[in-house]
């Protein structure tokens, strides 16, 4: 299909929620096709929707490497249904060009989505892979959540984001994972 142009950090549409989809058509599988495309054209593991600009619920993943190679997943209306653990990892984003971050994430995840065959699946990912942190991450764009939001160390974020010239933290989005945290 298309390489489009992905967001950047400070760009409106990045924070605003997404629509669900009431319908896996053509437009849909199109919109997918485009993720991928982006995606590869940016050696990205995931990208969501509203990354190009598009607020509707569809993220993709290709989460594959050598010691565990994976298809490309595609996940239409995604609910995250079951959380535990926690892990720190150090994350980025094609939102965030050259900007990593340490985080929180939950180490297992259970998700229900649609594929681009328009099927319902659940999945469970266990012990914080490179898979179960890129979900939560994609998961969150749909609600305008970033990565950032759930910074370890908001001090250490900021001048990240300052060294790549990136807007500040806002911290009305920080995310009190207080309880996650304690699990480190």
């Amino acid at each position: 299909m298309a390489i489009k142009r992905v967001l950047h950090y400070g760009e409106p549409s990045l924070r605003e929620p997404s629509k669900e989809v009431h319908k896996v058509s053509k437009k849909i599988n199109d919109l997918v096709r485009d993720l991928f495309d982006t995606m590869y054209a940016q050696n990205g593991v995931g990208l969501a929707a509203p990354q190009i600009g598009v607020n509707l619920r569809v993220f993709v993943i290709d989460a594959s490497t050598k010691e565990e190679p994976l298809e490309p997943m595609v996940f239409i209306n995604p609910k995250i249904i079951k959380k535990s653990g926690a892990i720190k990892s150090n994350e980025g984003c094609l939102s965030f060009p050259e900007a990593y971050a340490d985080v929180v994430r939950y180490e297992n995840v259970m998700i229900k989505a649609t594929n681009e065959h328009g099927k319902p699946f659940v999945m469970e990912v266990k012990g914080g892979n490179l898979l179960a942190r890129a979900i939560q991450h994609e998961n969150d764009h749909l609600d305008g959540i970033l990565f950032i939001d759930h910074s370890l160390n908001r001090f250490e974020t900021e001048e990240v984001l300052k060294k790549y010239n990136l807007p500040s933290i806002d911290p009305n989005k920080l995310l009190d994972e207080t309880e996650l945290k304690e699990q480190l």
